[in-house]
């Protein structure tokens, strides 16, 4: 059995059991914990279950990933995203940046722009933009929400919805086959809806992992968007509705 269809078969029985431990999993397939190790943290990173400790389980779709453990999963392909989509922002544009790691990867692909505006309900992209003294950054009003640096609530969707802007720049927890653009917060929901419809221009980044994940809340539809910007290519069924609502897929 070779890596690929050994991790087909542990998803397969993480799927039956609901979890699997590193015991279980060396005796099962005759292989040591390390090698077990490397396939669950290659499985998770790749957002097909959730590691923990000893073991690993299904993805949930009600609770996300830890913040801590987010930053970190799939780095590089947010940096080689965040680089592509920031070519497509010009110096003196106005944006709003919403919740999320890849946009505080963007963030900082975005510093050696001239003169941009950019309003924000993410705490950290706000701290990576602030000593940039040709930028004017903007803080939505609102509930912090402590886990992640993020706001929400109705005072930030009342202040987003003063702004008319030339780009918003979201981030998603999931993107389904029918094209669903899906999160675990209503609350982050909201506030990304009212981005959205007050962009000219809305730019989605997004990881291959986002794929295969399937959170509770729907935020919106691909059909919404002007550009996604991932890694790798999409299935199949994203392709053909990107190419139904003329979004532009750029890959990094």
């Amino acid at each position: 059995m070779n890596q690929q269809q050994r991790q087909a078969s542990i998803l397969e029985l993480v799927a039956r059991q609901g979890y699997a431990s590193i015991e279980q999993l060396t005796e099962h397939f005759a292989v040591t914990p390390q090698t077990i190790r490397r396939d669950l943290n290659q499985l998770s990173a790749e957002g097909h279950l959730r590691r923990v400790h000893g073991g690993a389980g299904m993805e949930s779709s009600t609770v996300n990933t830890a913040y801590a453990t987010r930053k970190t999963l799939n780095l590089e392909a947010k940096q080689r995203i965040a680089a592509l989509l920031a070519h497509q922002i010009p110096d003196h544009a106005s944006l709003f940046i919403n919740i999320g790691t890849s946009n505080e990867v963007i963030a900082e692909a975005l510093l050696d722009h001239r003169g941009l505006e950019i309003i924000t309900n993410n705490l950290n992209v706000a701290a990576i933009l602030q000593h940039k003294e040709d930028f004017n950054v903007i803080i939505a009003g609102g509930q912090i929400r402590s886990r992640d640096g993020g706001i929400i609530g109705e005072a930030t969707i009342d202040f987003i919805n003063q702004f008319k802007v030339d780009f918003g720049i979201i981030g998603i927890s999931g993107i389904d086959e029918d094209g669903s653009l899906l999160e675990f917060d209503y609350q982050e929901v909201r506030v990304a809806q009212a981005i959205i419809h007050n962009s000219r221009q809305v730019f989605l980044a997004a990881d291959h992992s986002k794929f295969q994940r399937n959170p509770v809340v729907r935020q919106g539809n691909l059909a919404q968007l002007d550009a996604l910007f991932t890694d790798r290519e999409p299935p199949e069924s994203i392709q053909r509705l990107l190419t139904q609502h003329d979004v532009t897929l750029h890959l990094a």
